[in-house]
């Protein structure tokens, strides 16, 4: 399915352009662009870049929730985020009910102009996406985050899976309730789910060098899907100072946080998450969107108190190299 044991994962919001994509196939890896907040049209362009490559490709999406959000408790988190607004020198938008990110303009533009591979996220896309993505002739992954999530991405259809365990970076892809025990590693995860289900799968969270490479290989994985250890990278399009907090000795833990998205992400502990995790409600996209002009204006500022510092747990690992550099390092200790 894949012909490399590495593959770039989609990070939506920059990193994941066409620069990275076209470096990590230079390479001998296998790269996405990430859909998620951007538009159909945008979306369009980026797979018209990579189109020259003499490699196959993916494009992930977001699959919208129906979840409705508690209002109260998103009023009270715009209230608390008051001050932070005004120490930015910035105004809260008023609060936005849920949005599909373009779910259906997406998902037409890949059956009207198909891809090598799909893959998605935050949930499982209808069967009838999925069998007319397959139609199209591009396979189709789905993320999923436990065996039951495994089980049910296999009832729509797809080819494989995205295995995520919970120490990848940014946000989880989890869309069914957290399993009472919870596996040890991306390793531990991907042999369970391996038995329960036949699909290939990818693994995906902490794996920042070549031996963790290799124990989610052994484990039953096809490859391993990295993020944070390409962050850092000249073709990522992620801001400076995220790049350089990565490298930043001050920064010592990550943990799962809803405070800049309302959806929970892994990130570098700094004072926004430590100040604002324990009140920011389950609201995705709802406080994506209010905390965005705080954090457009802390990058600004170069404040990286302010900013969404998305990491795995694997994030020490991560280097100042060119992408084809990261590829080889993995691909070489195989």
């Amino acid at each position: 399915m894949f012909e490399s044991a590495v593959i770039a994962a989609p990070m939506a919001g920059g990193p994941s352009g066409p620069a990275l994509v076209t470096a990590v196939a230079g390479a001998g890896g296998f790269g996405f662009l990430a859909g998620g907040y951007k538009t159909a049209t945008a979306l369009a362009e980026e797979i018209r870049a990579v189109r020259p490559l003499d490699a196959a490709f993916g494009v992930n999406l977001f699959v919208p929730s129906a979840a409705e959000p508690d209002v109260n408790a998103l009023n009270a988190y715009r209230a608390e985020l008051e001050p932070e607004a005004r120490r930015y020198g910035v105004e809260l938008p008023p609060l936005r009910g849920a949005d599909d990110d373009g779910w259906d303009q997406k998902t037409a533009l890949l059956l009207e102009d198909p891809v090598p591979v799909v893959s998605f996220t935050f949930g499982l896309p209808p069967a009838g996406v999925v069998a007319a993505l397959r139609k199209a002739g591009s396979i189709v992954l789905a993320s999923v985050t436990s065996v039951a999530e495994a089980l049910a991405a296999a009832d729509v259809g797809v080819d494989a899976l995205v295995v995520q365990h919970s120490s990848a970076g940014s946000h989880t892809a989890a869309f069914l309730p957290a399993p009472a025990e919870s596996a040890a590693d991306s390793a531990a995860l991907v042999a369970a789910v391996r038995h329960a289900v036949a699909l290939p799968l990818v693994a995906a969270g902490g794996i920042g060098d070549g031996a963790g490479l290799r124990r989610v290989l052994d484990a039953g994985a096809v490859a391993a899907q990295l993020g944070t250890a390409f962050l850092r990278t000249p073709e990522s399009g992620a801001r400076q100072l995220h790049k350089d907090a990565l490298a930043d000795a001050g920064y010592t833990e990550t943990v799962l946080t809803r405070a800049f998205t309302g959806k929970p992400a892994r990130a570098l502990v700094n004072r926004f998450v430590r100040e604002h995790s324990a009140h920011a409600p389950a609201a995705y996209p709802m406080v994506h969107h209010l905390t965005a002009p705080i954090r457009a204006a802390a990058a600004a500022q170069g404040d990286a108190d302010g900013l969404n510092l998305w990491a795995g747990t694997g994030w020490r690992h991560s280097r100042d190299l060119p992408a084809a550099e990261v590829v080889q390092g993995f691909l070489g200790a195989l």
